[in-house]
């Protein structure tokens, strides 16, 4: 680190008259200070010393600049100040003995220093003990500095304490707030499937069967297979528009208008008008719903249902054939006054299955998005015909998770279904 002729760089007295430790010393003392202050050159990014070392010199920049840093070549590595030509450091080290370095000094360039001993110092406050008040009145100065640059770190830190604390506050009473949406969405959820039926009619020659899988937490699906009395049998399949909170509050008001008029109505076409009525008086929103509704007469097997725009019923006979019911266009419940529904009619012979669903049942799409589609949900019911109608739906719908295969599921799937044994 020193140069081997460490005497041959000129310098002048002026850079130590311009130092405040030695400003006040007479102009023959700096001629024979900077005379026989040793040199010490460092290239770029050479360490002149670091924290924790003994601290003995005081060292004056005379060119270039010195960088001021804590824990050096360490990922935590902190570059407090840069120090400049004309300026020291280290004055601590002279005055201390014992005294260990409060932080690291590396070259930032090339750099020549000045290196004064404490025996020098010494000797020089021996010859000149107004230095002791001008060592107090620079010290004095970098402490003032310090505890302004410790004030300012301190509101600072304080500031970023702060601003941490806003946050954390702000996260936490948004986990609250999630968590007690989680519950009531919990809530929500378990209300509507209390809506669905917990045990399905059983009358002689017939079973049913009905599965439902939400999108979320809750859904807008819905179906129920209830007893009217008179050997009827009223089975309904509903789909509202959208998914979430909302729909479930929708679907479980067109559930219960549906309930309800069927018990006063005598055809499912003027069920669903009075229903139809009921939502366009009293509903805001833009919201809709596509229902079936359909009432089986177990001692005939005739079978007569209104569709407002829900998809058509897949019926597999006796004999395996699998096709749609015949069906005229029809509208959702809710968006006119004046609808217009497919109203049909047939005979559920011995050993024949009917299956109504939900349009996520033929929309559910596999990891490269191909839908499951009609085809899939024909092929399917061809190897259940002759299973309970509770066994169709269950197959039904572990074919299209299969099908899916982790795949998002984009909207909800409900099955019904009616076996004639």
């Amino acid at each position: 680190m020193l140069d081997p002729d460490t005497k041959t760089t000129k310098l002048s007295a002026g850079l130590l008259k311009g130092v405040p430790l030695f400003s006040d010393l007479p102009h023959e003392e700096l001629k024979l200070l900077i005379t026989a202050l040793d040199r010490v050159y460092l290239k770029s990014g050479e360490i002149l010393f670091r924290e924790g070392e003994p601290a003995e010199h005081l060292y004056i920049v005379a060119q270039g600049q010195l960088e001021i840093n804590m824990a050096s070549g360490t990922d935590n590595e902190l570059v407090l100040n840069v120090v400049n030509q004309g300026s020291y450091i280290g004055e601590m080290g002279i005055i201390m003995p014992g005294g260990r370095r409060t932080a690291g000094a590396r070259a930032r360039g090339d750099v020549m220093l000045l290196s004064v001993s404490r025996l020098q110092f010494q000797e020089l406050l021996h010859r000149h003990p107004e230095l002791a008040n001008a060592m107090v009145s620079v010290l004095s100065e970098r402490l003032d500095n310090t505890n302004v640059q410790t004030f300012r770190d301190l509101t600072e830190k304080n500031r970023q304490l702060q601003t941490a604390y806003d946050e954390l506050k702000s996260a936490q009473e948004q986990l609250i707030e999630k968590e007690r949406l989680e519950k009531e969405l919990q809530v929500a959820a378990e209300i509507q499937m209390s809506i669905l039926p917990d045990v399905l009619p059983a009358p002689s020659g017939y079973d049913f069967g009905g599965r439902i899988l939400p999108a979320r937490q809750v859904g807008g699906d819905f179906y129920d297979v209830f007893d009217l009395g008179d050997d009827k049998i009223g089975v309904l399949i509903g789909d509202v528009a959208d998914k979430g909170v909302p729909s479930a509050i929708f679907m479980a008001r067109a559930h219960a208008l549906i309930i309800a008029e069927a018990d006063n109505s005598t055809s499912p076409g003027e069920v669903l008008r009075l229903v139809n009525t009921h939502i366009t008086r009293l509903e805001k929103s833009t919201q809709f719903v596509t229902a079936l509704f359909g009432i089986l007469d177990v001692k005939t097997g005739q079978f007569s249902y209104a569709r407002a725009g829900h998809e058509p019923p897949l019926f597999v006979g006796a004999h395996g054939e699998v096709h749609r019911l015949p069906h005229e266009p029809g509208m959702a419940l809710g968006l006119w006054e004046d609808i217009t529904l497919d109203e049909n009619s047939f005979h559920l012979v011995p050993g024949s299955l009917l299956v109504l669903y939900t349009d996520g049942m033929t929309d559910c799409r596999n990891p490269v998005g191909q839908p499951f589609g009609l085809e899939r949900i024909k092929e399917t019911m061809k190897s259940v015909r002759s299973h309970s109608a509770q066994s169709a739906c269950d197959h039904l719908l572990e074919t299209l998770t299969a099908y899916q295969n982790g795949s998002k599921q984009d909207d909800d799937v409900t099955l019904v279904a009616i076996h004639a044994n």
